[in-house]
């Protein structure tokens, strides 16, 4: 048995479970007749589940066990597979037909071998048995993605007491699809809005779950607040609250909103109350595919209705951010290179700079060179080049550490003085006017206006961060870098806000704390060196020589030429008045003089 065969991972899925309906009878009726239906029959389920883009995980007799990337598609399919498979059926006797009772739920999945196993697969196993002959059951988790992107007729069975289930599981029933008829507010296809070339998101009104006015009307305050908030989003195009709240109480699908209000996303959302809990769940979904990219929930008391409010509001749209940039960078990656604009070109460059490679650094740097070309004044272009040569002068990956700094300071300026009202630009051109510049007042000035133009943008507060603890505003560094964290806990950079955070610690003397994060930044990127200084300076202090040599010799590999002086004439905690302690922890961590 190799390797492979042993490796076991977990993910969230939607789980498909199907099987025959009286099988054992069927199979003593007529052995070889059934087999040869059952056969005809999984090849058009096998074709179904491809085409929804199903995964076949475990197979055995009649069973079928798949797993779907959305429950959109493992709903959509399991209809498909009723209703095809009974008209394949209809010239079969009645007490010889095959009928399937599948079961669809989205949980959490143990992968091994390419098979699919735990508590998520035991659920649809237990929801297949619930359904009916000919008909599909699905959880109350497959049903809260669902309930607005597909137009179903459904069974509330209520909670069901289920065999080797602790909890009782949410069942629902699919009796019919909804023949949907194409809301009016659009009839000619010409009258439907163009897409923006830029990201376009509509916020749908939260559905009240309560049965309670009051709720409404707070899930109608965040809705209206979450609007407000990605309206501070630059290069987003955000659909106003009047034209999405004509949908309060109608239940298009979500392909239908897209094409209804011109937009590529639309967020979606439900609000439920236990006693004083008040639960808000949402999802983002891409709406051309109905594919779901992100979902979550915030829980609060309600008698903190207005904390609650914010809270929700600053979470969603810190957390929708990134999985909505990925799905634009794959967007732009799929065009072909002779129809790239410029921001298809900045779309490519921004993974590239957040790889923290120095083959990624370089690549972005060209595709960052081409935008700026096409259009000049394109002012978040020139910061995101500004933020990666501080990448390239903090990484050392220099050749001429004098020209790059300059030249990176050069673009951050541009930035700042092109992008006066652009959050993203300010923050990128600020951060490098300060640590290429060595302006870090004017620069922390720059990013604090991004701030107050986008109060949520994650990467504007972890540069602000990075400012104030490079001036020693230790306390002030560590709000900033844990409110950014709280805003996008899923942010790709997420290490370099984690090295941040050690080194506010460090300046602190705190660290034991500041080895606790420089080791989270560094599992995730095990490349990143103002993590391993941190974190070295903090092992010497602490008297963990060994292990703080151990981190020394790896920072060595990536800065082979580092040493004391030379990171004491670079560094900008020379600012910080704590210079010397921190220069103090790496001596006793091995770094040569």
């Amino acid at each position: 048995m190799g390797p492979q065969e042993h490796k076991v991972e977990r993910r969230l899925a939607a789980i498909f479970a199907a099987d025959v309906a009286g099988y054992s009878r069927l199979m003593e009726q007529d052995e070889v007749g059934t087999l040869r239906t059952l056969i005809a029959h999984r090849e058009i389920m096998d074709r179904l589940i491809a085409e929804h883009r199903g995964r076949i995980a475990n197979t055995a007799g009649d069973g079928v066990l798949a797993e779907f990337p959305s429950a959109v598609d493992a709903v959509t399919c399991a209809i498909a597979v009723q209703e095809t498979l009974a008209q394949a059926g209809q010239d079969i006797p009645e007490e010889h037909r095959l009928r399937f009772r599948i079961g669809v739920h989205v949980g959490d999945v143990i992968v091994r071998g390419g098979d699919l196993l735990g508590d998520g697969v035991n659920v649809a196993a237990r929801l297949q048995a619930l359904a009916r002959p000919g008909s599909t059951c699905i959880s109350g988790a497959a049903h809260a993605f669902v309930r607005k992107a597909l137009a179903l007729e459904i069974e509330d069975l209520g909670p069901q007491k289920v065999k080797n289930i602790d909890e009782p599981i949410q069942g629902y029933q699919i009796t019919a699809k909804v023949a949907h008829n194409p809301s009016p507010r659009v009839t000619n296809e010409a009258e439907r809005p163009l897409l923006p070339n830029e990201p376009s998101i509509a916020v749908l009104p939260f559905t009240n779950l309560s049965g309670d006015p009051e709720q409404e009307y707070f899930a109608d305050g965040v809705v209206e607040d979450i609007i407000t908030a990605l309206s501070h989003v630059p290069r987003l195009f955000v659909i106003a609250r009047n034209s999405t709240f004509s949908y309060k109480g109608h239940l298009p699908t979500i392909r239908e909103v897209g094409c209804q209000l011109g937009v590529r996303y639309v967020l979606e959302g439900s609000i439920r109350r236990a006693g004083k809990r008040l639960r808000i769940s949402a999802q983002l979904i891409e709406a051309g595919t109905e594919r779901h990219l992100w979902a979550d929930h915030f829980d609060g008391q309600s008698e903190e209705v207005f904390e609650l409010q914010d809270e929700i509001t600053s979470g969603v749209t810190g957390a929708i951010m990134p999985p909505l940039v990925a799905a634009e960078v794959e967007r732009a990656k799929r065009k072909r290179p002779e129809n790239l604009d410029a921001y298809d070109l900045f779309l490519r460059a921004l993974p590239a700079v957040r790889e923290m490679t120095h083959d990624g650094n370089d690549r972005a740097l060209e595709l960052v060179s081409r935008v700026l070309e096409i259009e000049p004044h394109y002012a978040v272009a020139a910061g995101l080049g500004a933020w990666a040569y501080t990448l390239r002068v903090a990484q050392g990956w220099v050749i001429d550490a004098e020209a790059e700094r300059r030249r990176g300071a050069d673009l951050g300026r541009r930035a700042v003085a092109t992008g006066e009202g652009d959050a993203d630009a300010l923050a990128f051109g600020g951060y490098a006017v300060a640590f290429l510049g060595e302006e870090l007042e004017e620069g922390l000035s720059a990013i604090e206006r991004a701030i107050s133009l986008n109060p949520n943008s994650a990467v504007a507060l972890a540069h602000a961060g990075w400012v104030r603890a490079y001036l020693g505003q230790a306390d002030a560094a560590i709000s900033d870098f844990e409110r950014s964290m709280r805003l996008s806990p899923r942010e790709p950079t997420l290490f370099r806000t984690q090295a941040g955070l050690a080194f506010a610690h460090l300046l602190k003397g705190e660290f034991e704390t500041a080895v606790i994060w420089g080791r989270r930044a560094l599992d995730g990127n095990p490349n990143f060196t103002p993590a391993h200084r941190a974190l070295a300076s903090a092992l010497g202090h602490l008297g963990k020589t060994e292990q703080g040599r151990a981190v020394v010799a790896r920072l060595l590999e990536l800065v082979p030429n580092l040493t004391v002086r030379t990171f004491s004439e670079q560094t900008l905690f020379r600012y910080s008045r704590k210079l010397p302690m921190i220069l103090d922890g790496l001596r006793l961590a091995g770094l040569p003089e």
